[in-house]
């Protein structure tokens, strides 16, 4: 077997056939979110918050325990029984190096790595590899696990080679497997500048190639896998690359400005969406991938009534994207496979230990809205819309939309840092205390609630996803 290649528009085999790549993202595991298993804040709060509450050794206990039952043997052929072939794994920084002993390799990081990767491979799947979260983080959400809203890795030339170090390292591990799609050097970049971006991805380009001249490069457009308008000419000395969107649909989610019927003018926006991320790479004849799309879902503990309508909405958007990406023979990755009932292909069962445990703790982070992704701040929105007002009044027009504007609104960018960091600091001990008096056996079974034994199955989106993994040719 041979390794996949970009040539031209298209990803191929070694027979020259195109291969369209369609799949879902392993969100949550290597790299946690808050989201889609229950915490608040960013995971490198709770990790260290369990150490405190439990100790080092049951914490490292249920972390690990976590990410073997996260994904196993039945979610891979599980995956490839719905017809699709490629797995996106998103990981952290920190499982290969810690911030206070930089560019030294934890081999213990790649334990997990090989597992899912050998796993997939195994079930015919191929996986492309995913550096979610960067050293300072590298851009301004909470998935880059930097407790910041500021994107410090644009800002030190050591975090930007910590992490060309890395990919050296993953490079040199992986340079052989040729089940493994490509590498995906950074998701989602927010450099406010433009340009380091496309200088740092010439740098970790050249680093990659030296080491690894085979797998193909996936780089995700700068804020949120949306812009490429400022990378000039820099591709034309990059060879075998692939260029990344994130086509997610605002009528797939809860702040949605209407009830999404696909009207003519729904699905105008739609594609327009979609084709202004891509513009500038079909003016240039590059190869698109998108590395990231899909809607969230409602949940009956928290809609009601309204919650079987409300998924049949989310399910059109889902369709309507799909006949999109099918007349352009797009390679996709829908996030996400796994979470604990928002978004994942499958979803944890509520009648587990870990759901039962954090039944209320997760009503009260819903009400509060504390999670960025998907938010419905119906039950709070009173509390912050007198500081969104006295900006508003106190702060000039033109220094009211700041970067990443206009991806982040000034309710936003107030969401961001009022409710998503500041008042999520203050539950993250809350989370952990849930572990206190806990043995090592009843660690092992919470995180086992996340084993594919233990989760219900979200058949309407799979049978959306396996409907559409054969219309289009390609392996």
């Amino acid at each position: 077997m041979a390794y996949l290649k970009v040539s031209g528009t298209k990803i191929v085999d070694q027979n020259g056939a195109e291969v369209i790549l369609r799949g879902a993202g392993l969100g949550g595991w290597m790299n946690m979110e808050n989201f889609i298993s229950g915490y608040p804040g960013c995971e490198f709060q709770i990790r260290a918050a369990l150490a405190d509450v439990v100790g080092k050794e049951k914490s490292e206990l249920f972390f690990d325990k976590f990410l073997e039952y996260f994904f196993q043997d039945e979610d891979a052929a599980f995956f490839k029984s719905l017809g699709l072939n490629c797995i996106r794994l998103p990981f952290n920084y920190r499982h290969f190096e810690d911030d206070m002993n930089p560019r030294v390799l934890k081999p213990e990081g790649f334990k997990h790595l090989d597992r899912v990767i050998d796993l997939c491979s195994k079930h015919g799947i191929y996986t492309i590899l995913d550096l979610h979260t960067a050293p300072g983080g590298q851009n301004t959400d909470w998935h880059s696990d930097a407790g910041t809203h500021i994107a410090k890795f644009w800002e030190h030339k050591d975090f930007q080679d910590r992490v060309v170090w890395l990919w050296e390292e993953l490079a040199k591990h992986y340079e052989g497997n040729t089940w493994i799609a490509g590498y995906n050097p950074l998701n989602e970049p927010t450099d406010p500048y433009h340009t380091r971006v496309v200088d740092f991805y010439d740098r970790v380009y050249k680093a990659i190639r030296s080491i690894d001249p085979h797998h193909a490069l996936f780089l995700d457009g700068n804020t949120f896998a949306s812009d490429f308008s400022h990378f000039g000419d820099a591709y034309k000395g990059w060879e075998n690359v692939a260029y990344s969107i994130h086509d997610y649909s605002v009528f797939g989610f809860p702040s949605a400005p209407e009830q999404y019927v696909s009207s003519e003018t729904q699905l105008r926006r739609l594609r327009r969406s979609y084709e202004k991320k891509r513009q500038w790479l079909d003016e240039r004849g590059l190869c698109v991938w998108n590395g990231e799309w899909g809607p969230v879902y409602a949940r009956k503990e928290y809609e009601g009534e309204r919650t079987d309508a409300i998924n049949e909405e989310r399910y059109k958007v889902l369709k309507d994207q799909l006949e999109i990406y099918n007349k352009d023979r797009l390679s996709w990755s829908i996030w996400l496979y796994k979470d604990i009932g928002f978004q994942g292909m499958v979803y944890v069962s509520r009648e587990t230990p870990y759901m039962t445990l954090f039944k209320d703790f997760l009503a009260k982070k819903h009400r509060l809205a504390i999670d960025a992704w998907g938010a419905d701040d119906s039950q709070v929105r009173h509390i912050y819309e007198p500081l969104i007002d006295l900006i508003k009044k106190e702060v000039l027009p033109e220094h009211q939309n700041l970067y990443p504007a206009p991806v982040w609104k000034l309710s936003d960018r107030i969401g961001r840092l009022a409710r998503n960091i500041l008042v999520s600091e203050f539950l993250v001990k809350e989370w952990a205390e849930h572990f206190r008096g806990k043995s090592e056996q009843e660690i092992d079974e919470i995180a086992k609630s996340f084993a594919f034994s233990n989760c219900l199955h979200r058949d309407g989106l799979n049978r959306i996803l396996t409907d559409n993994a054969t219309l289009v040719a390609g392996k």
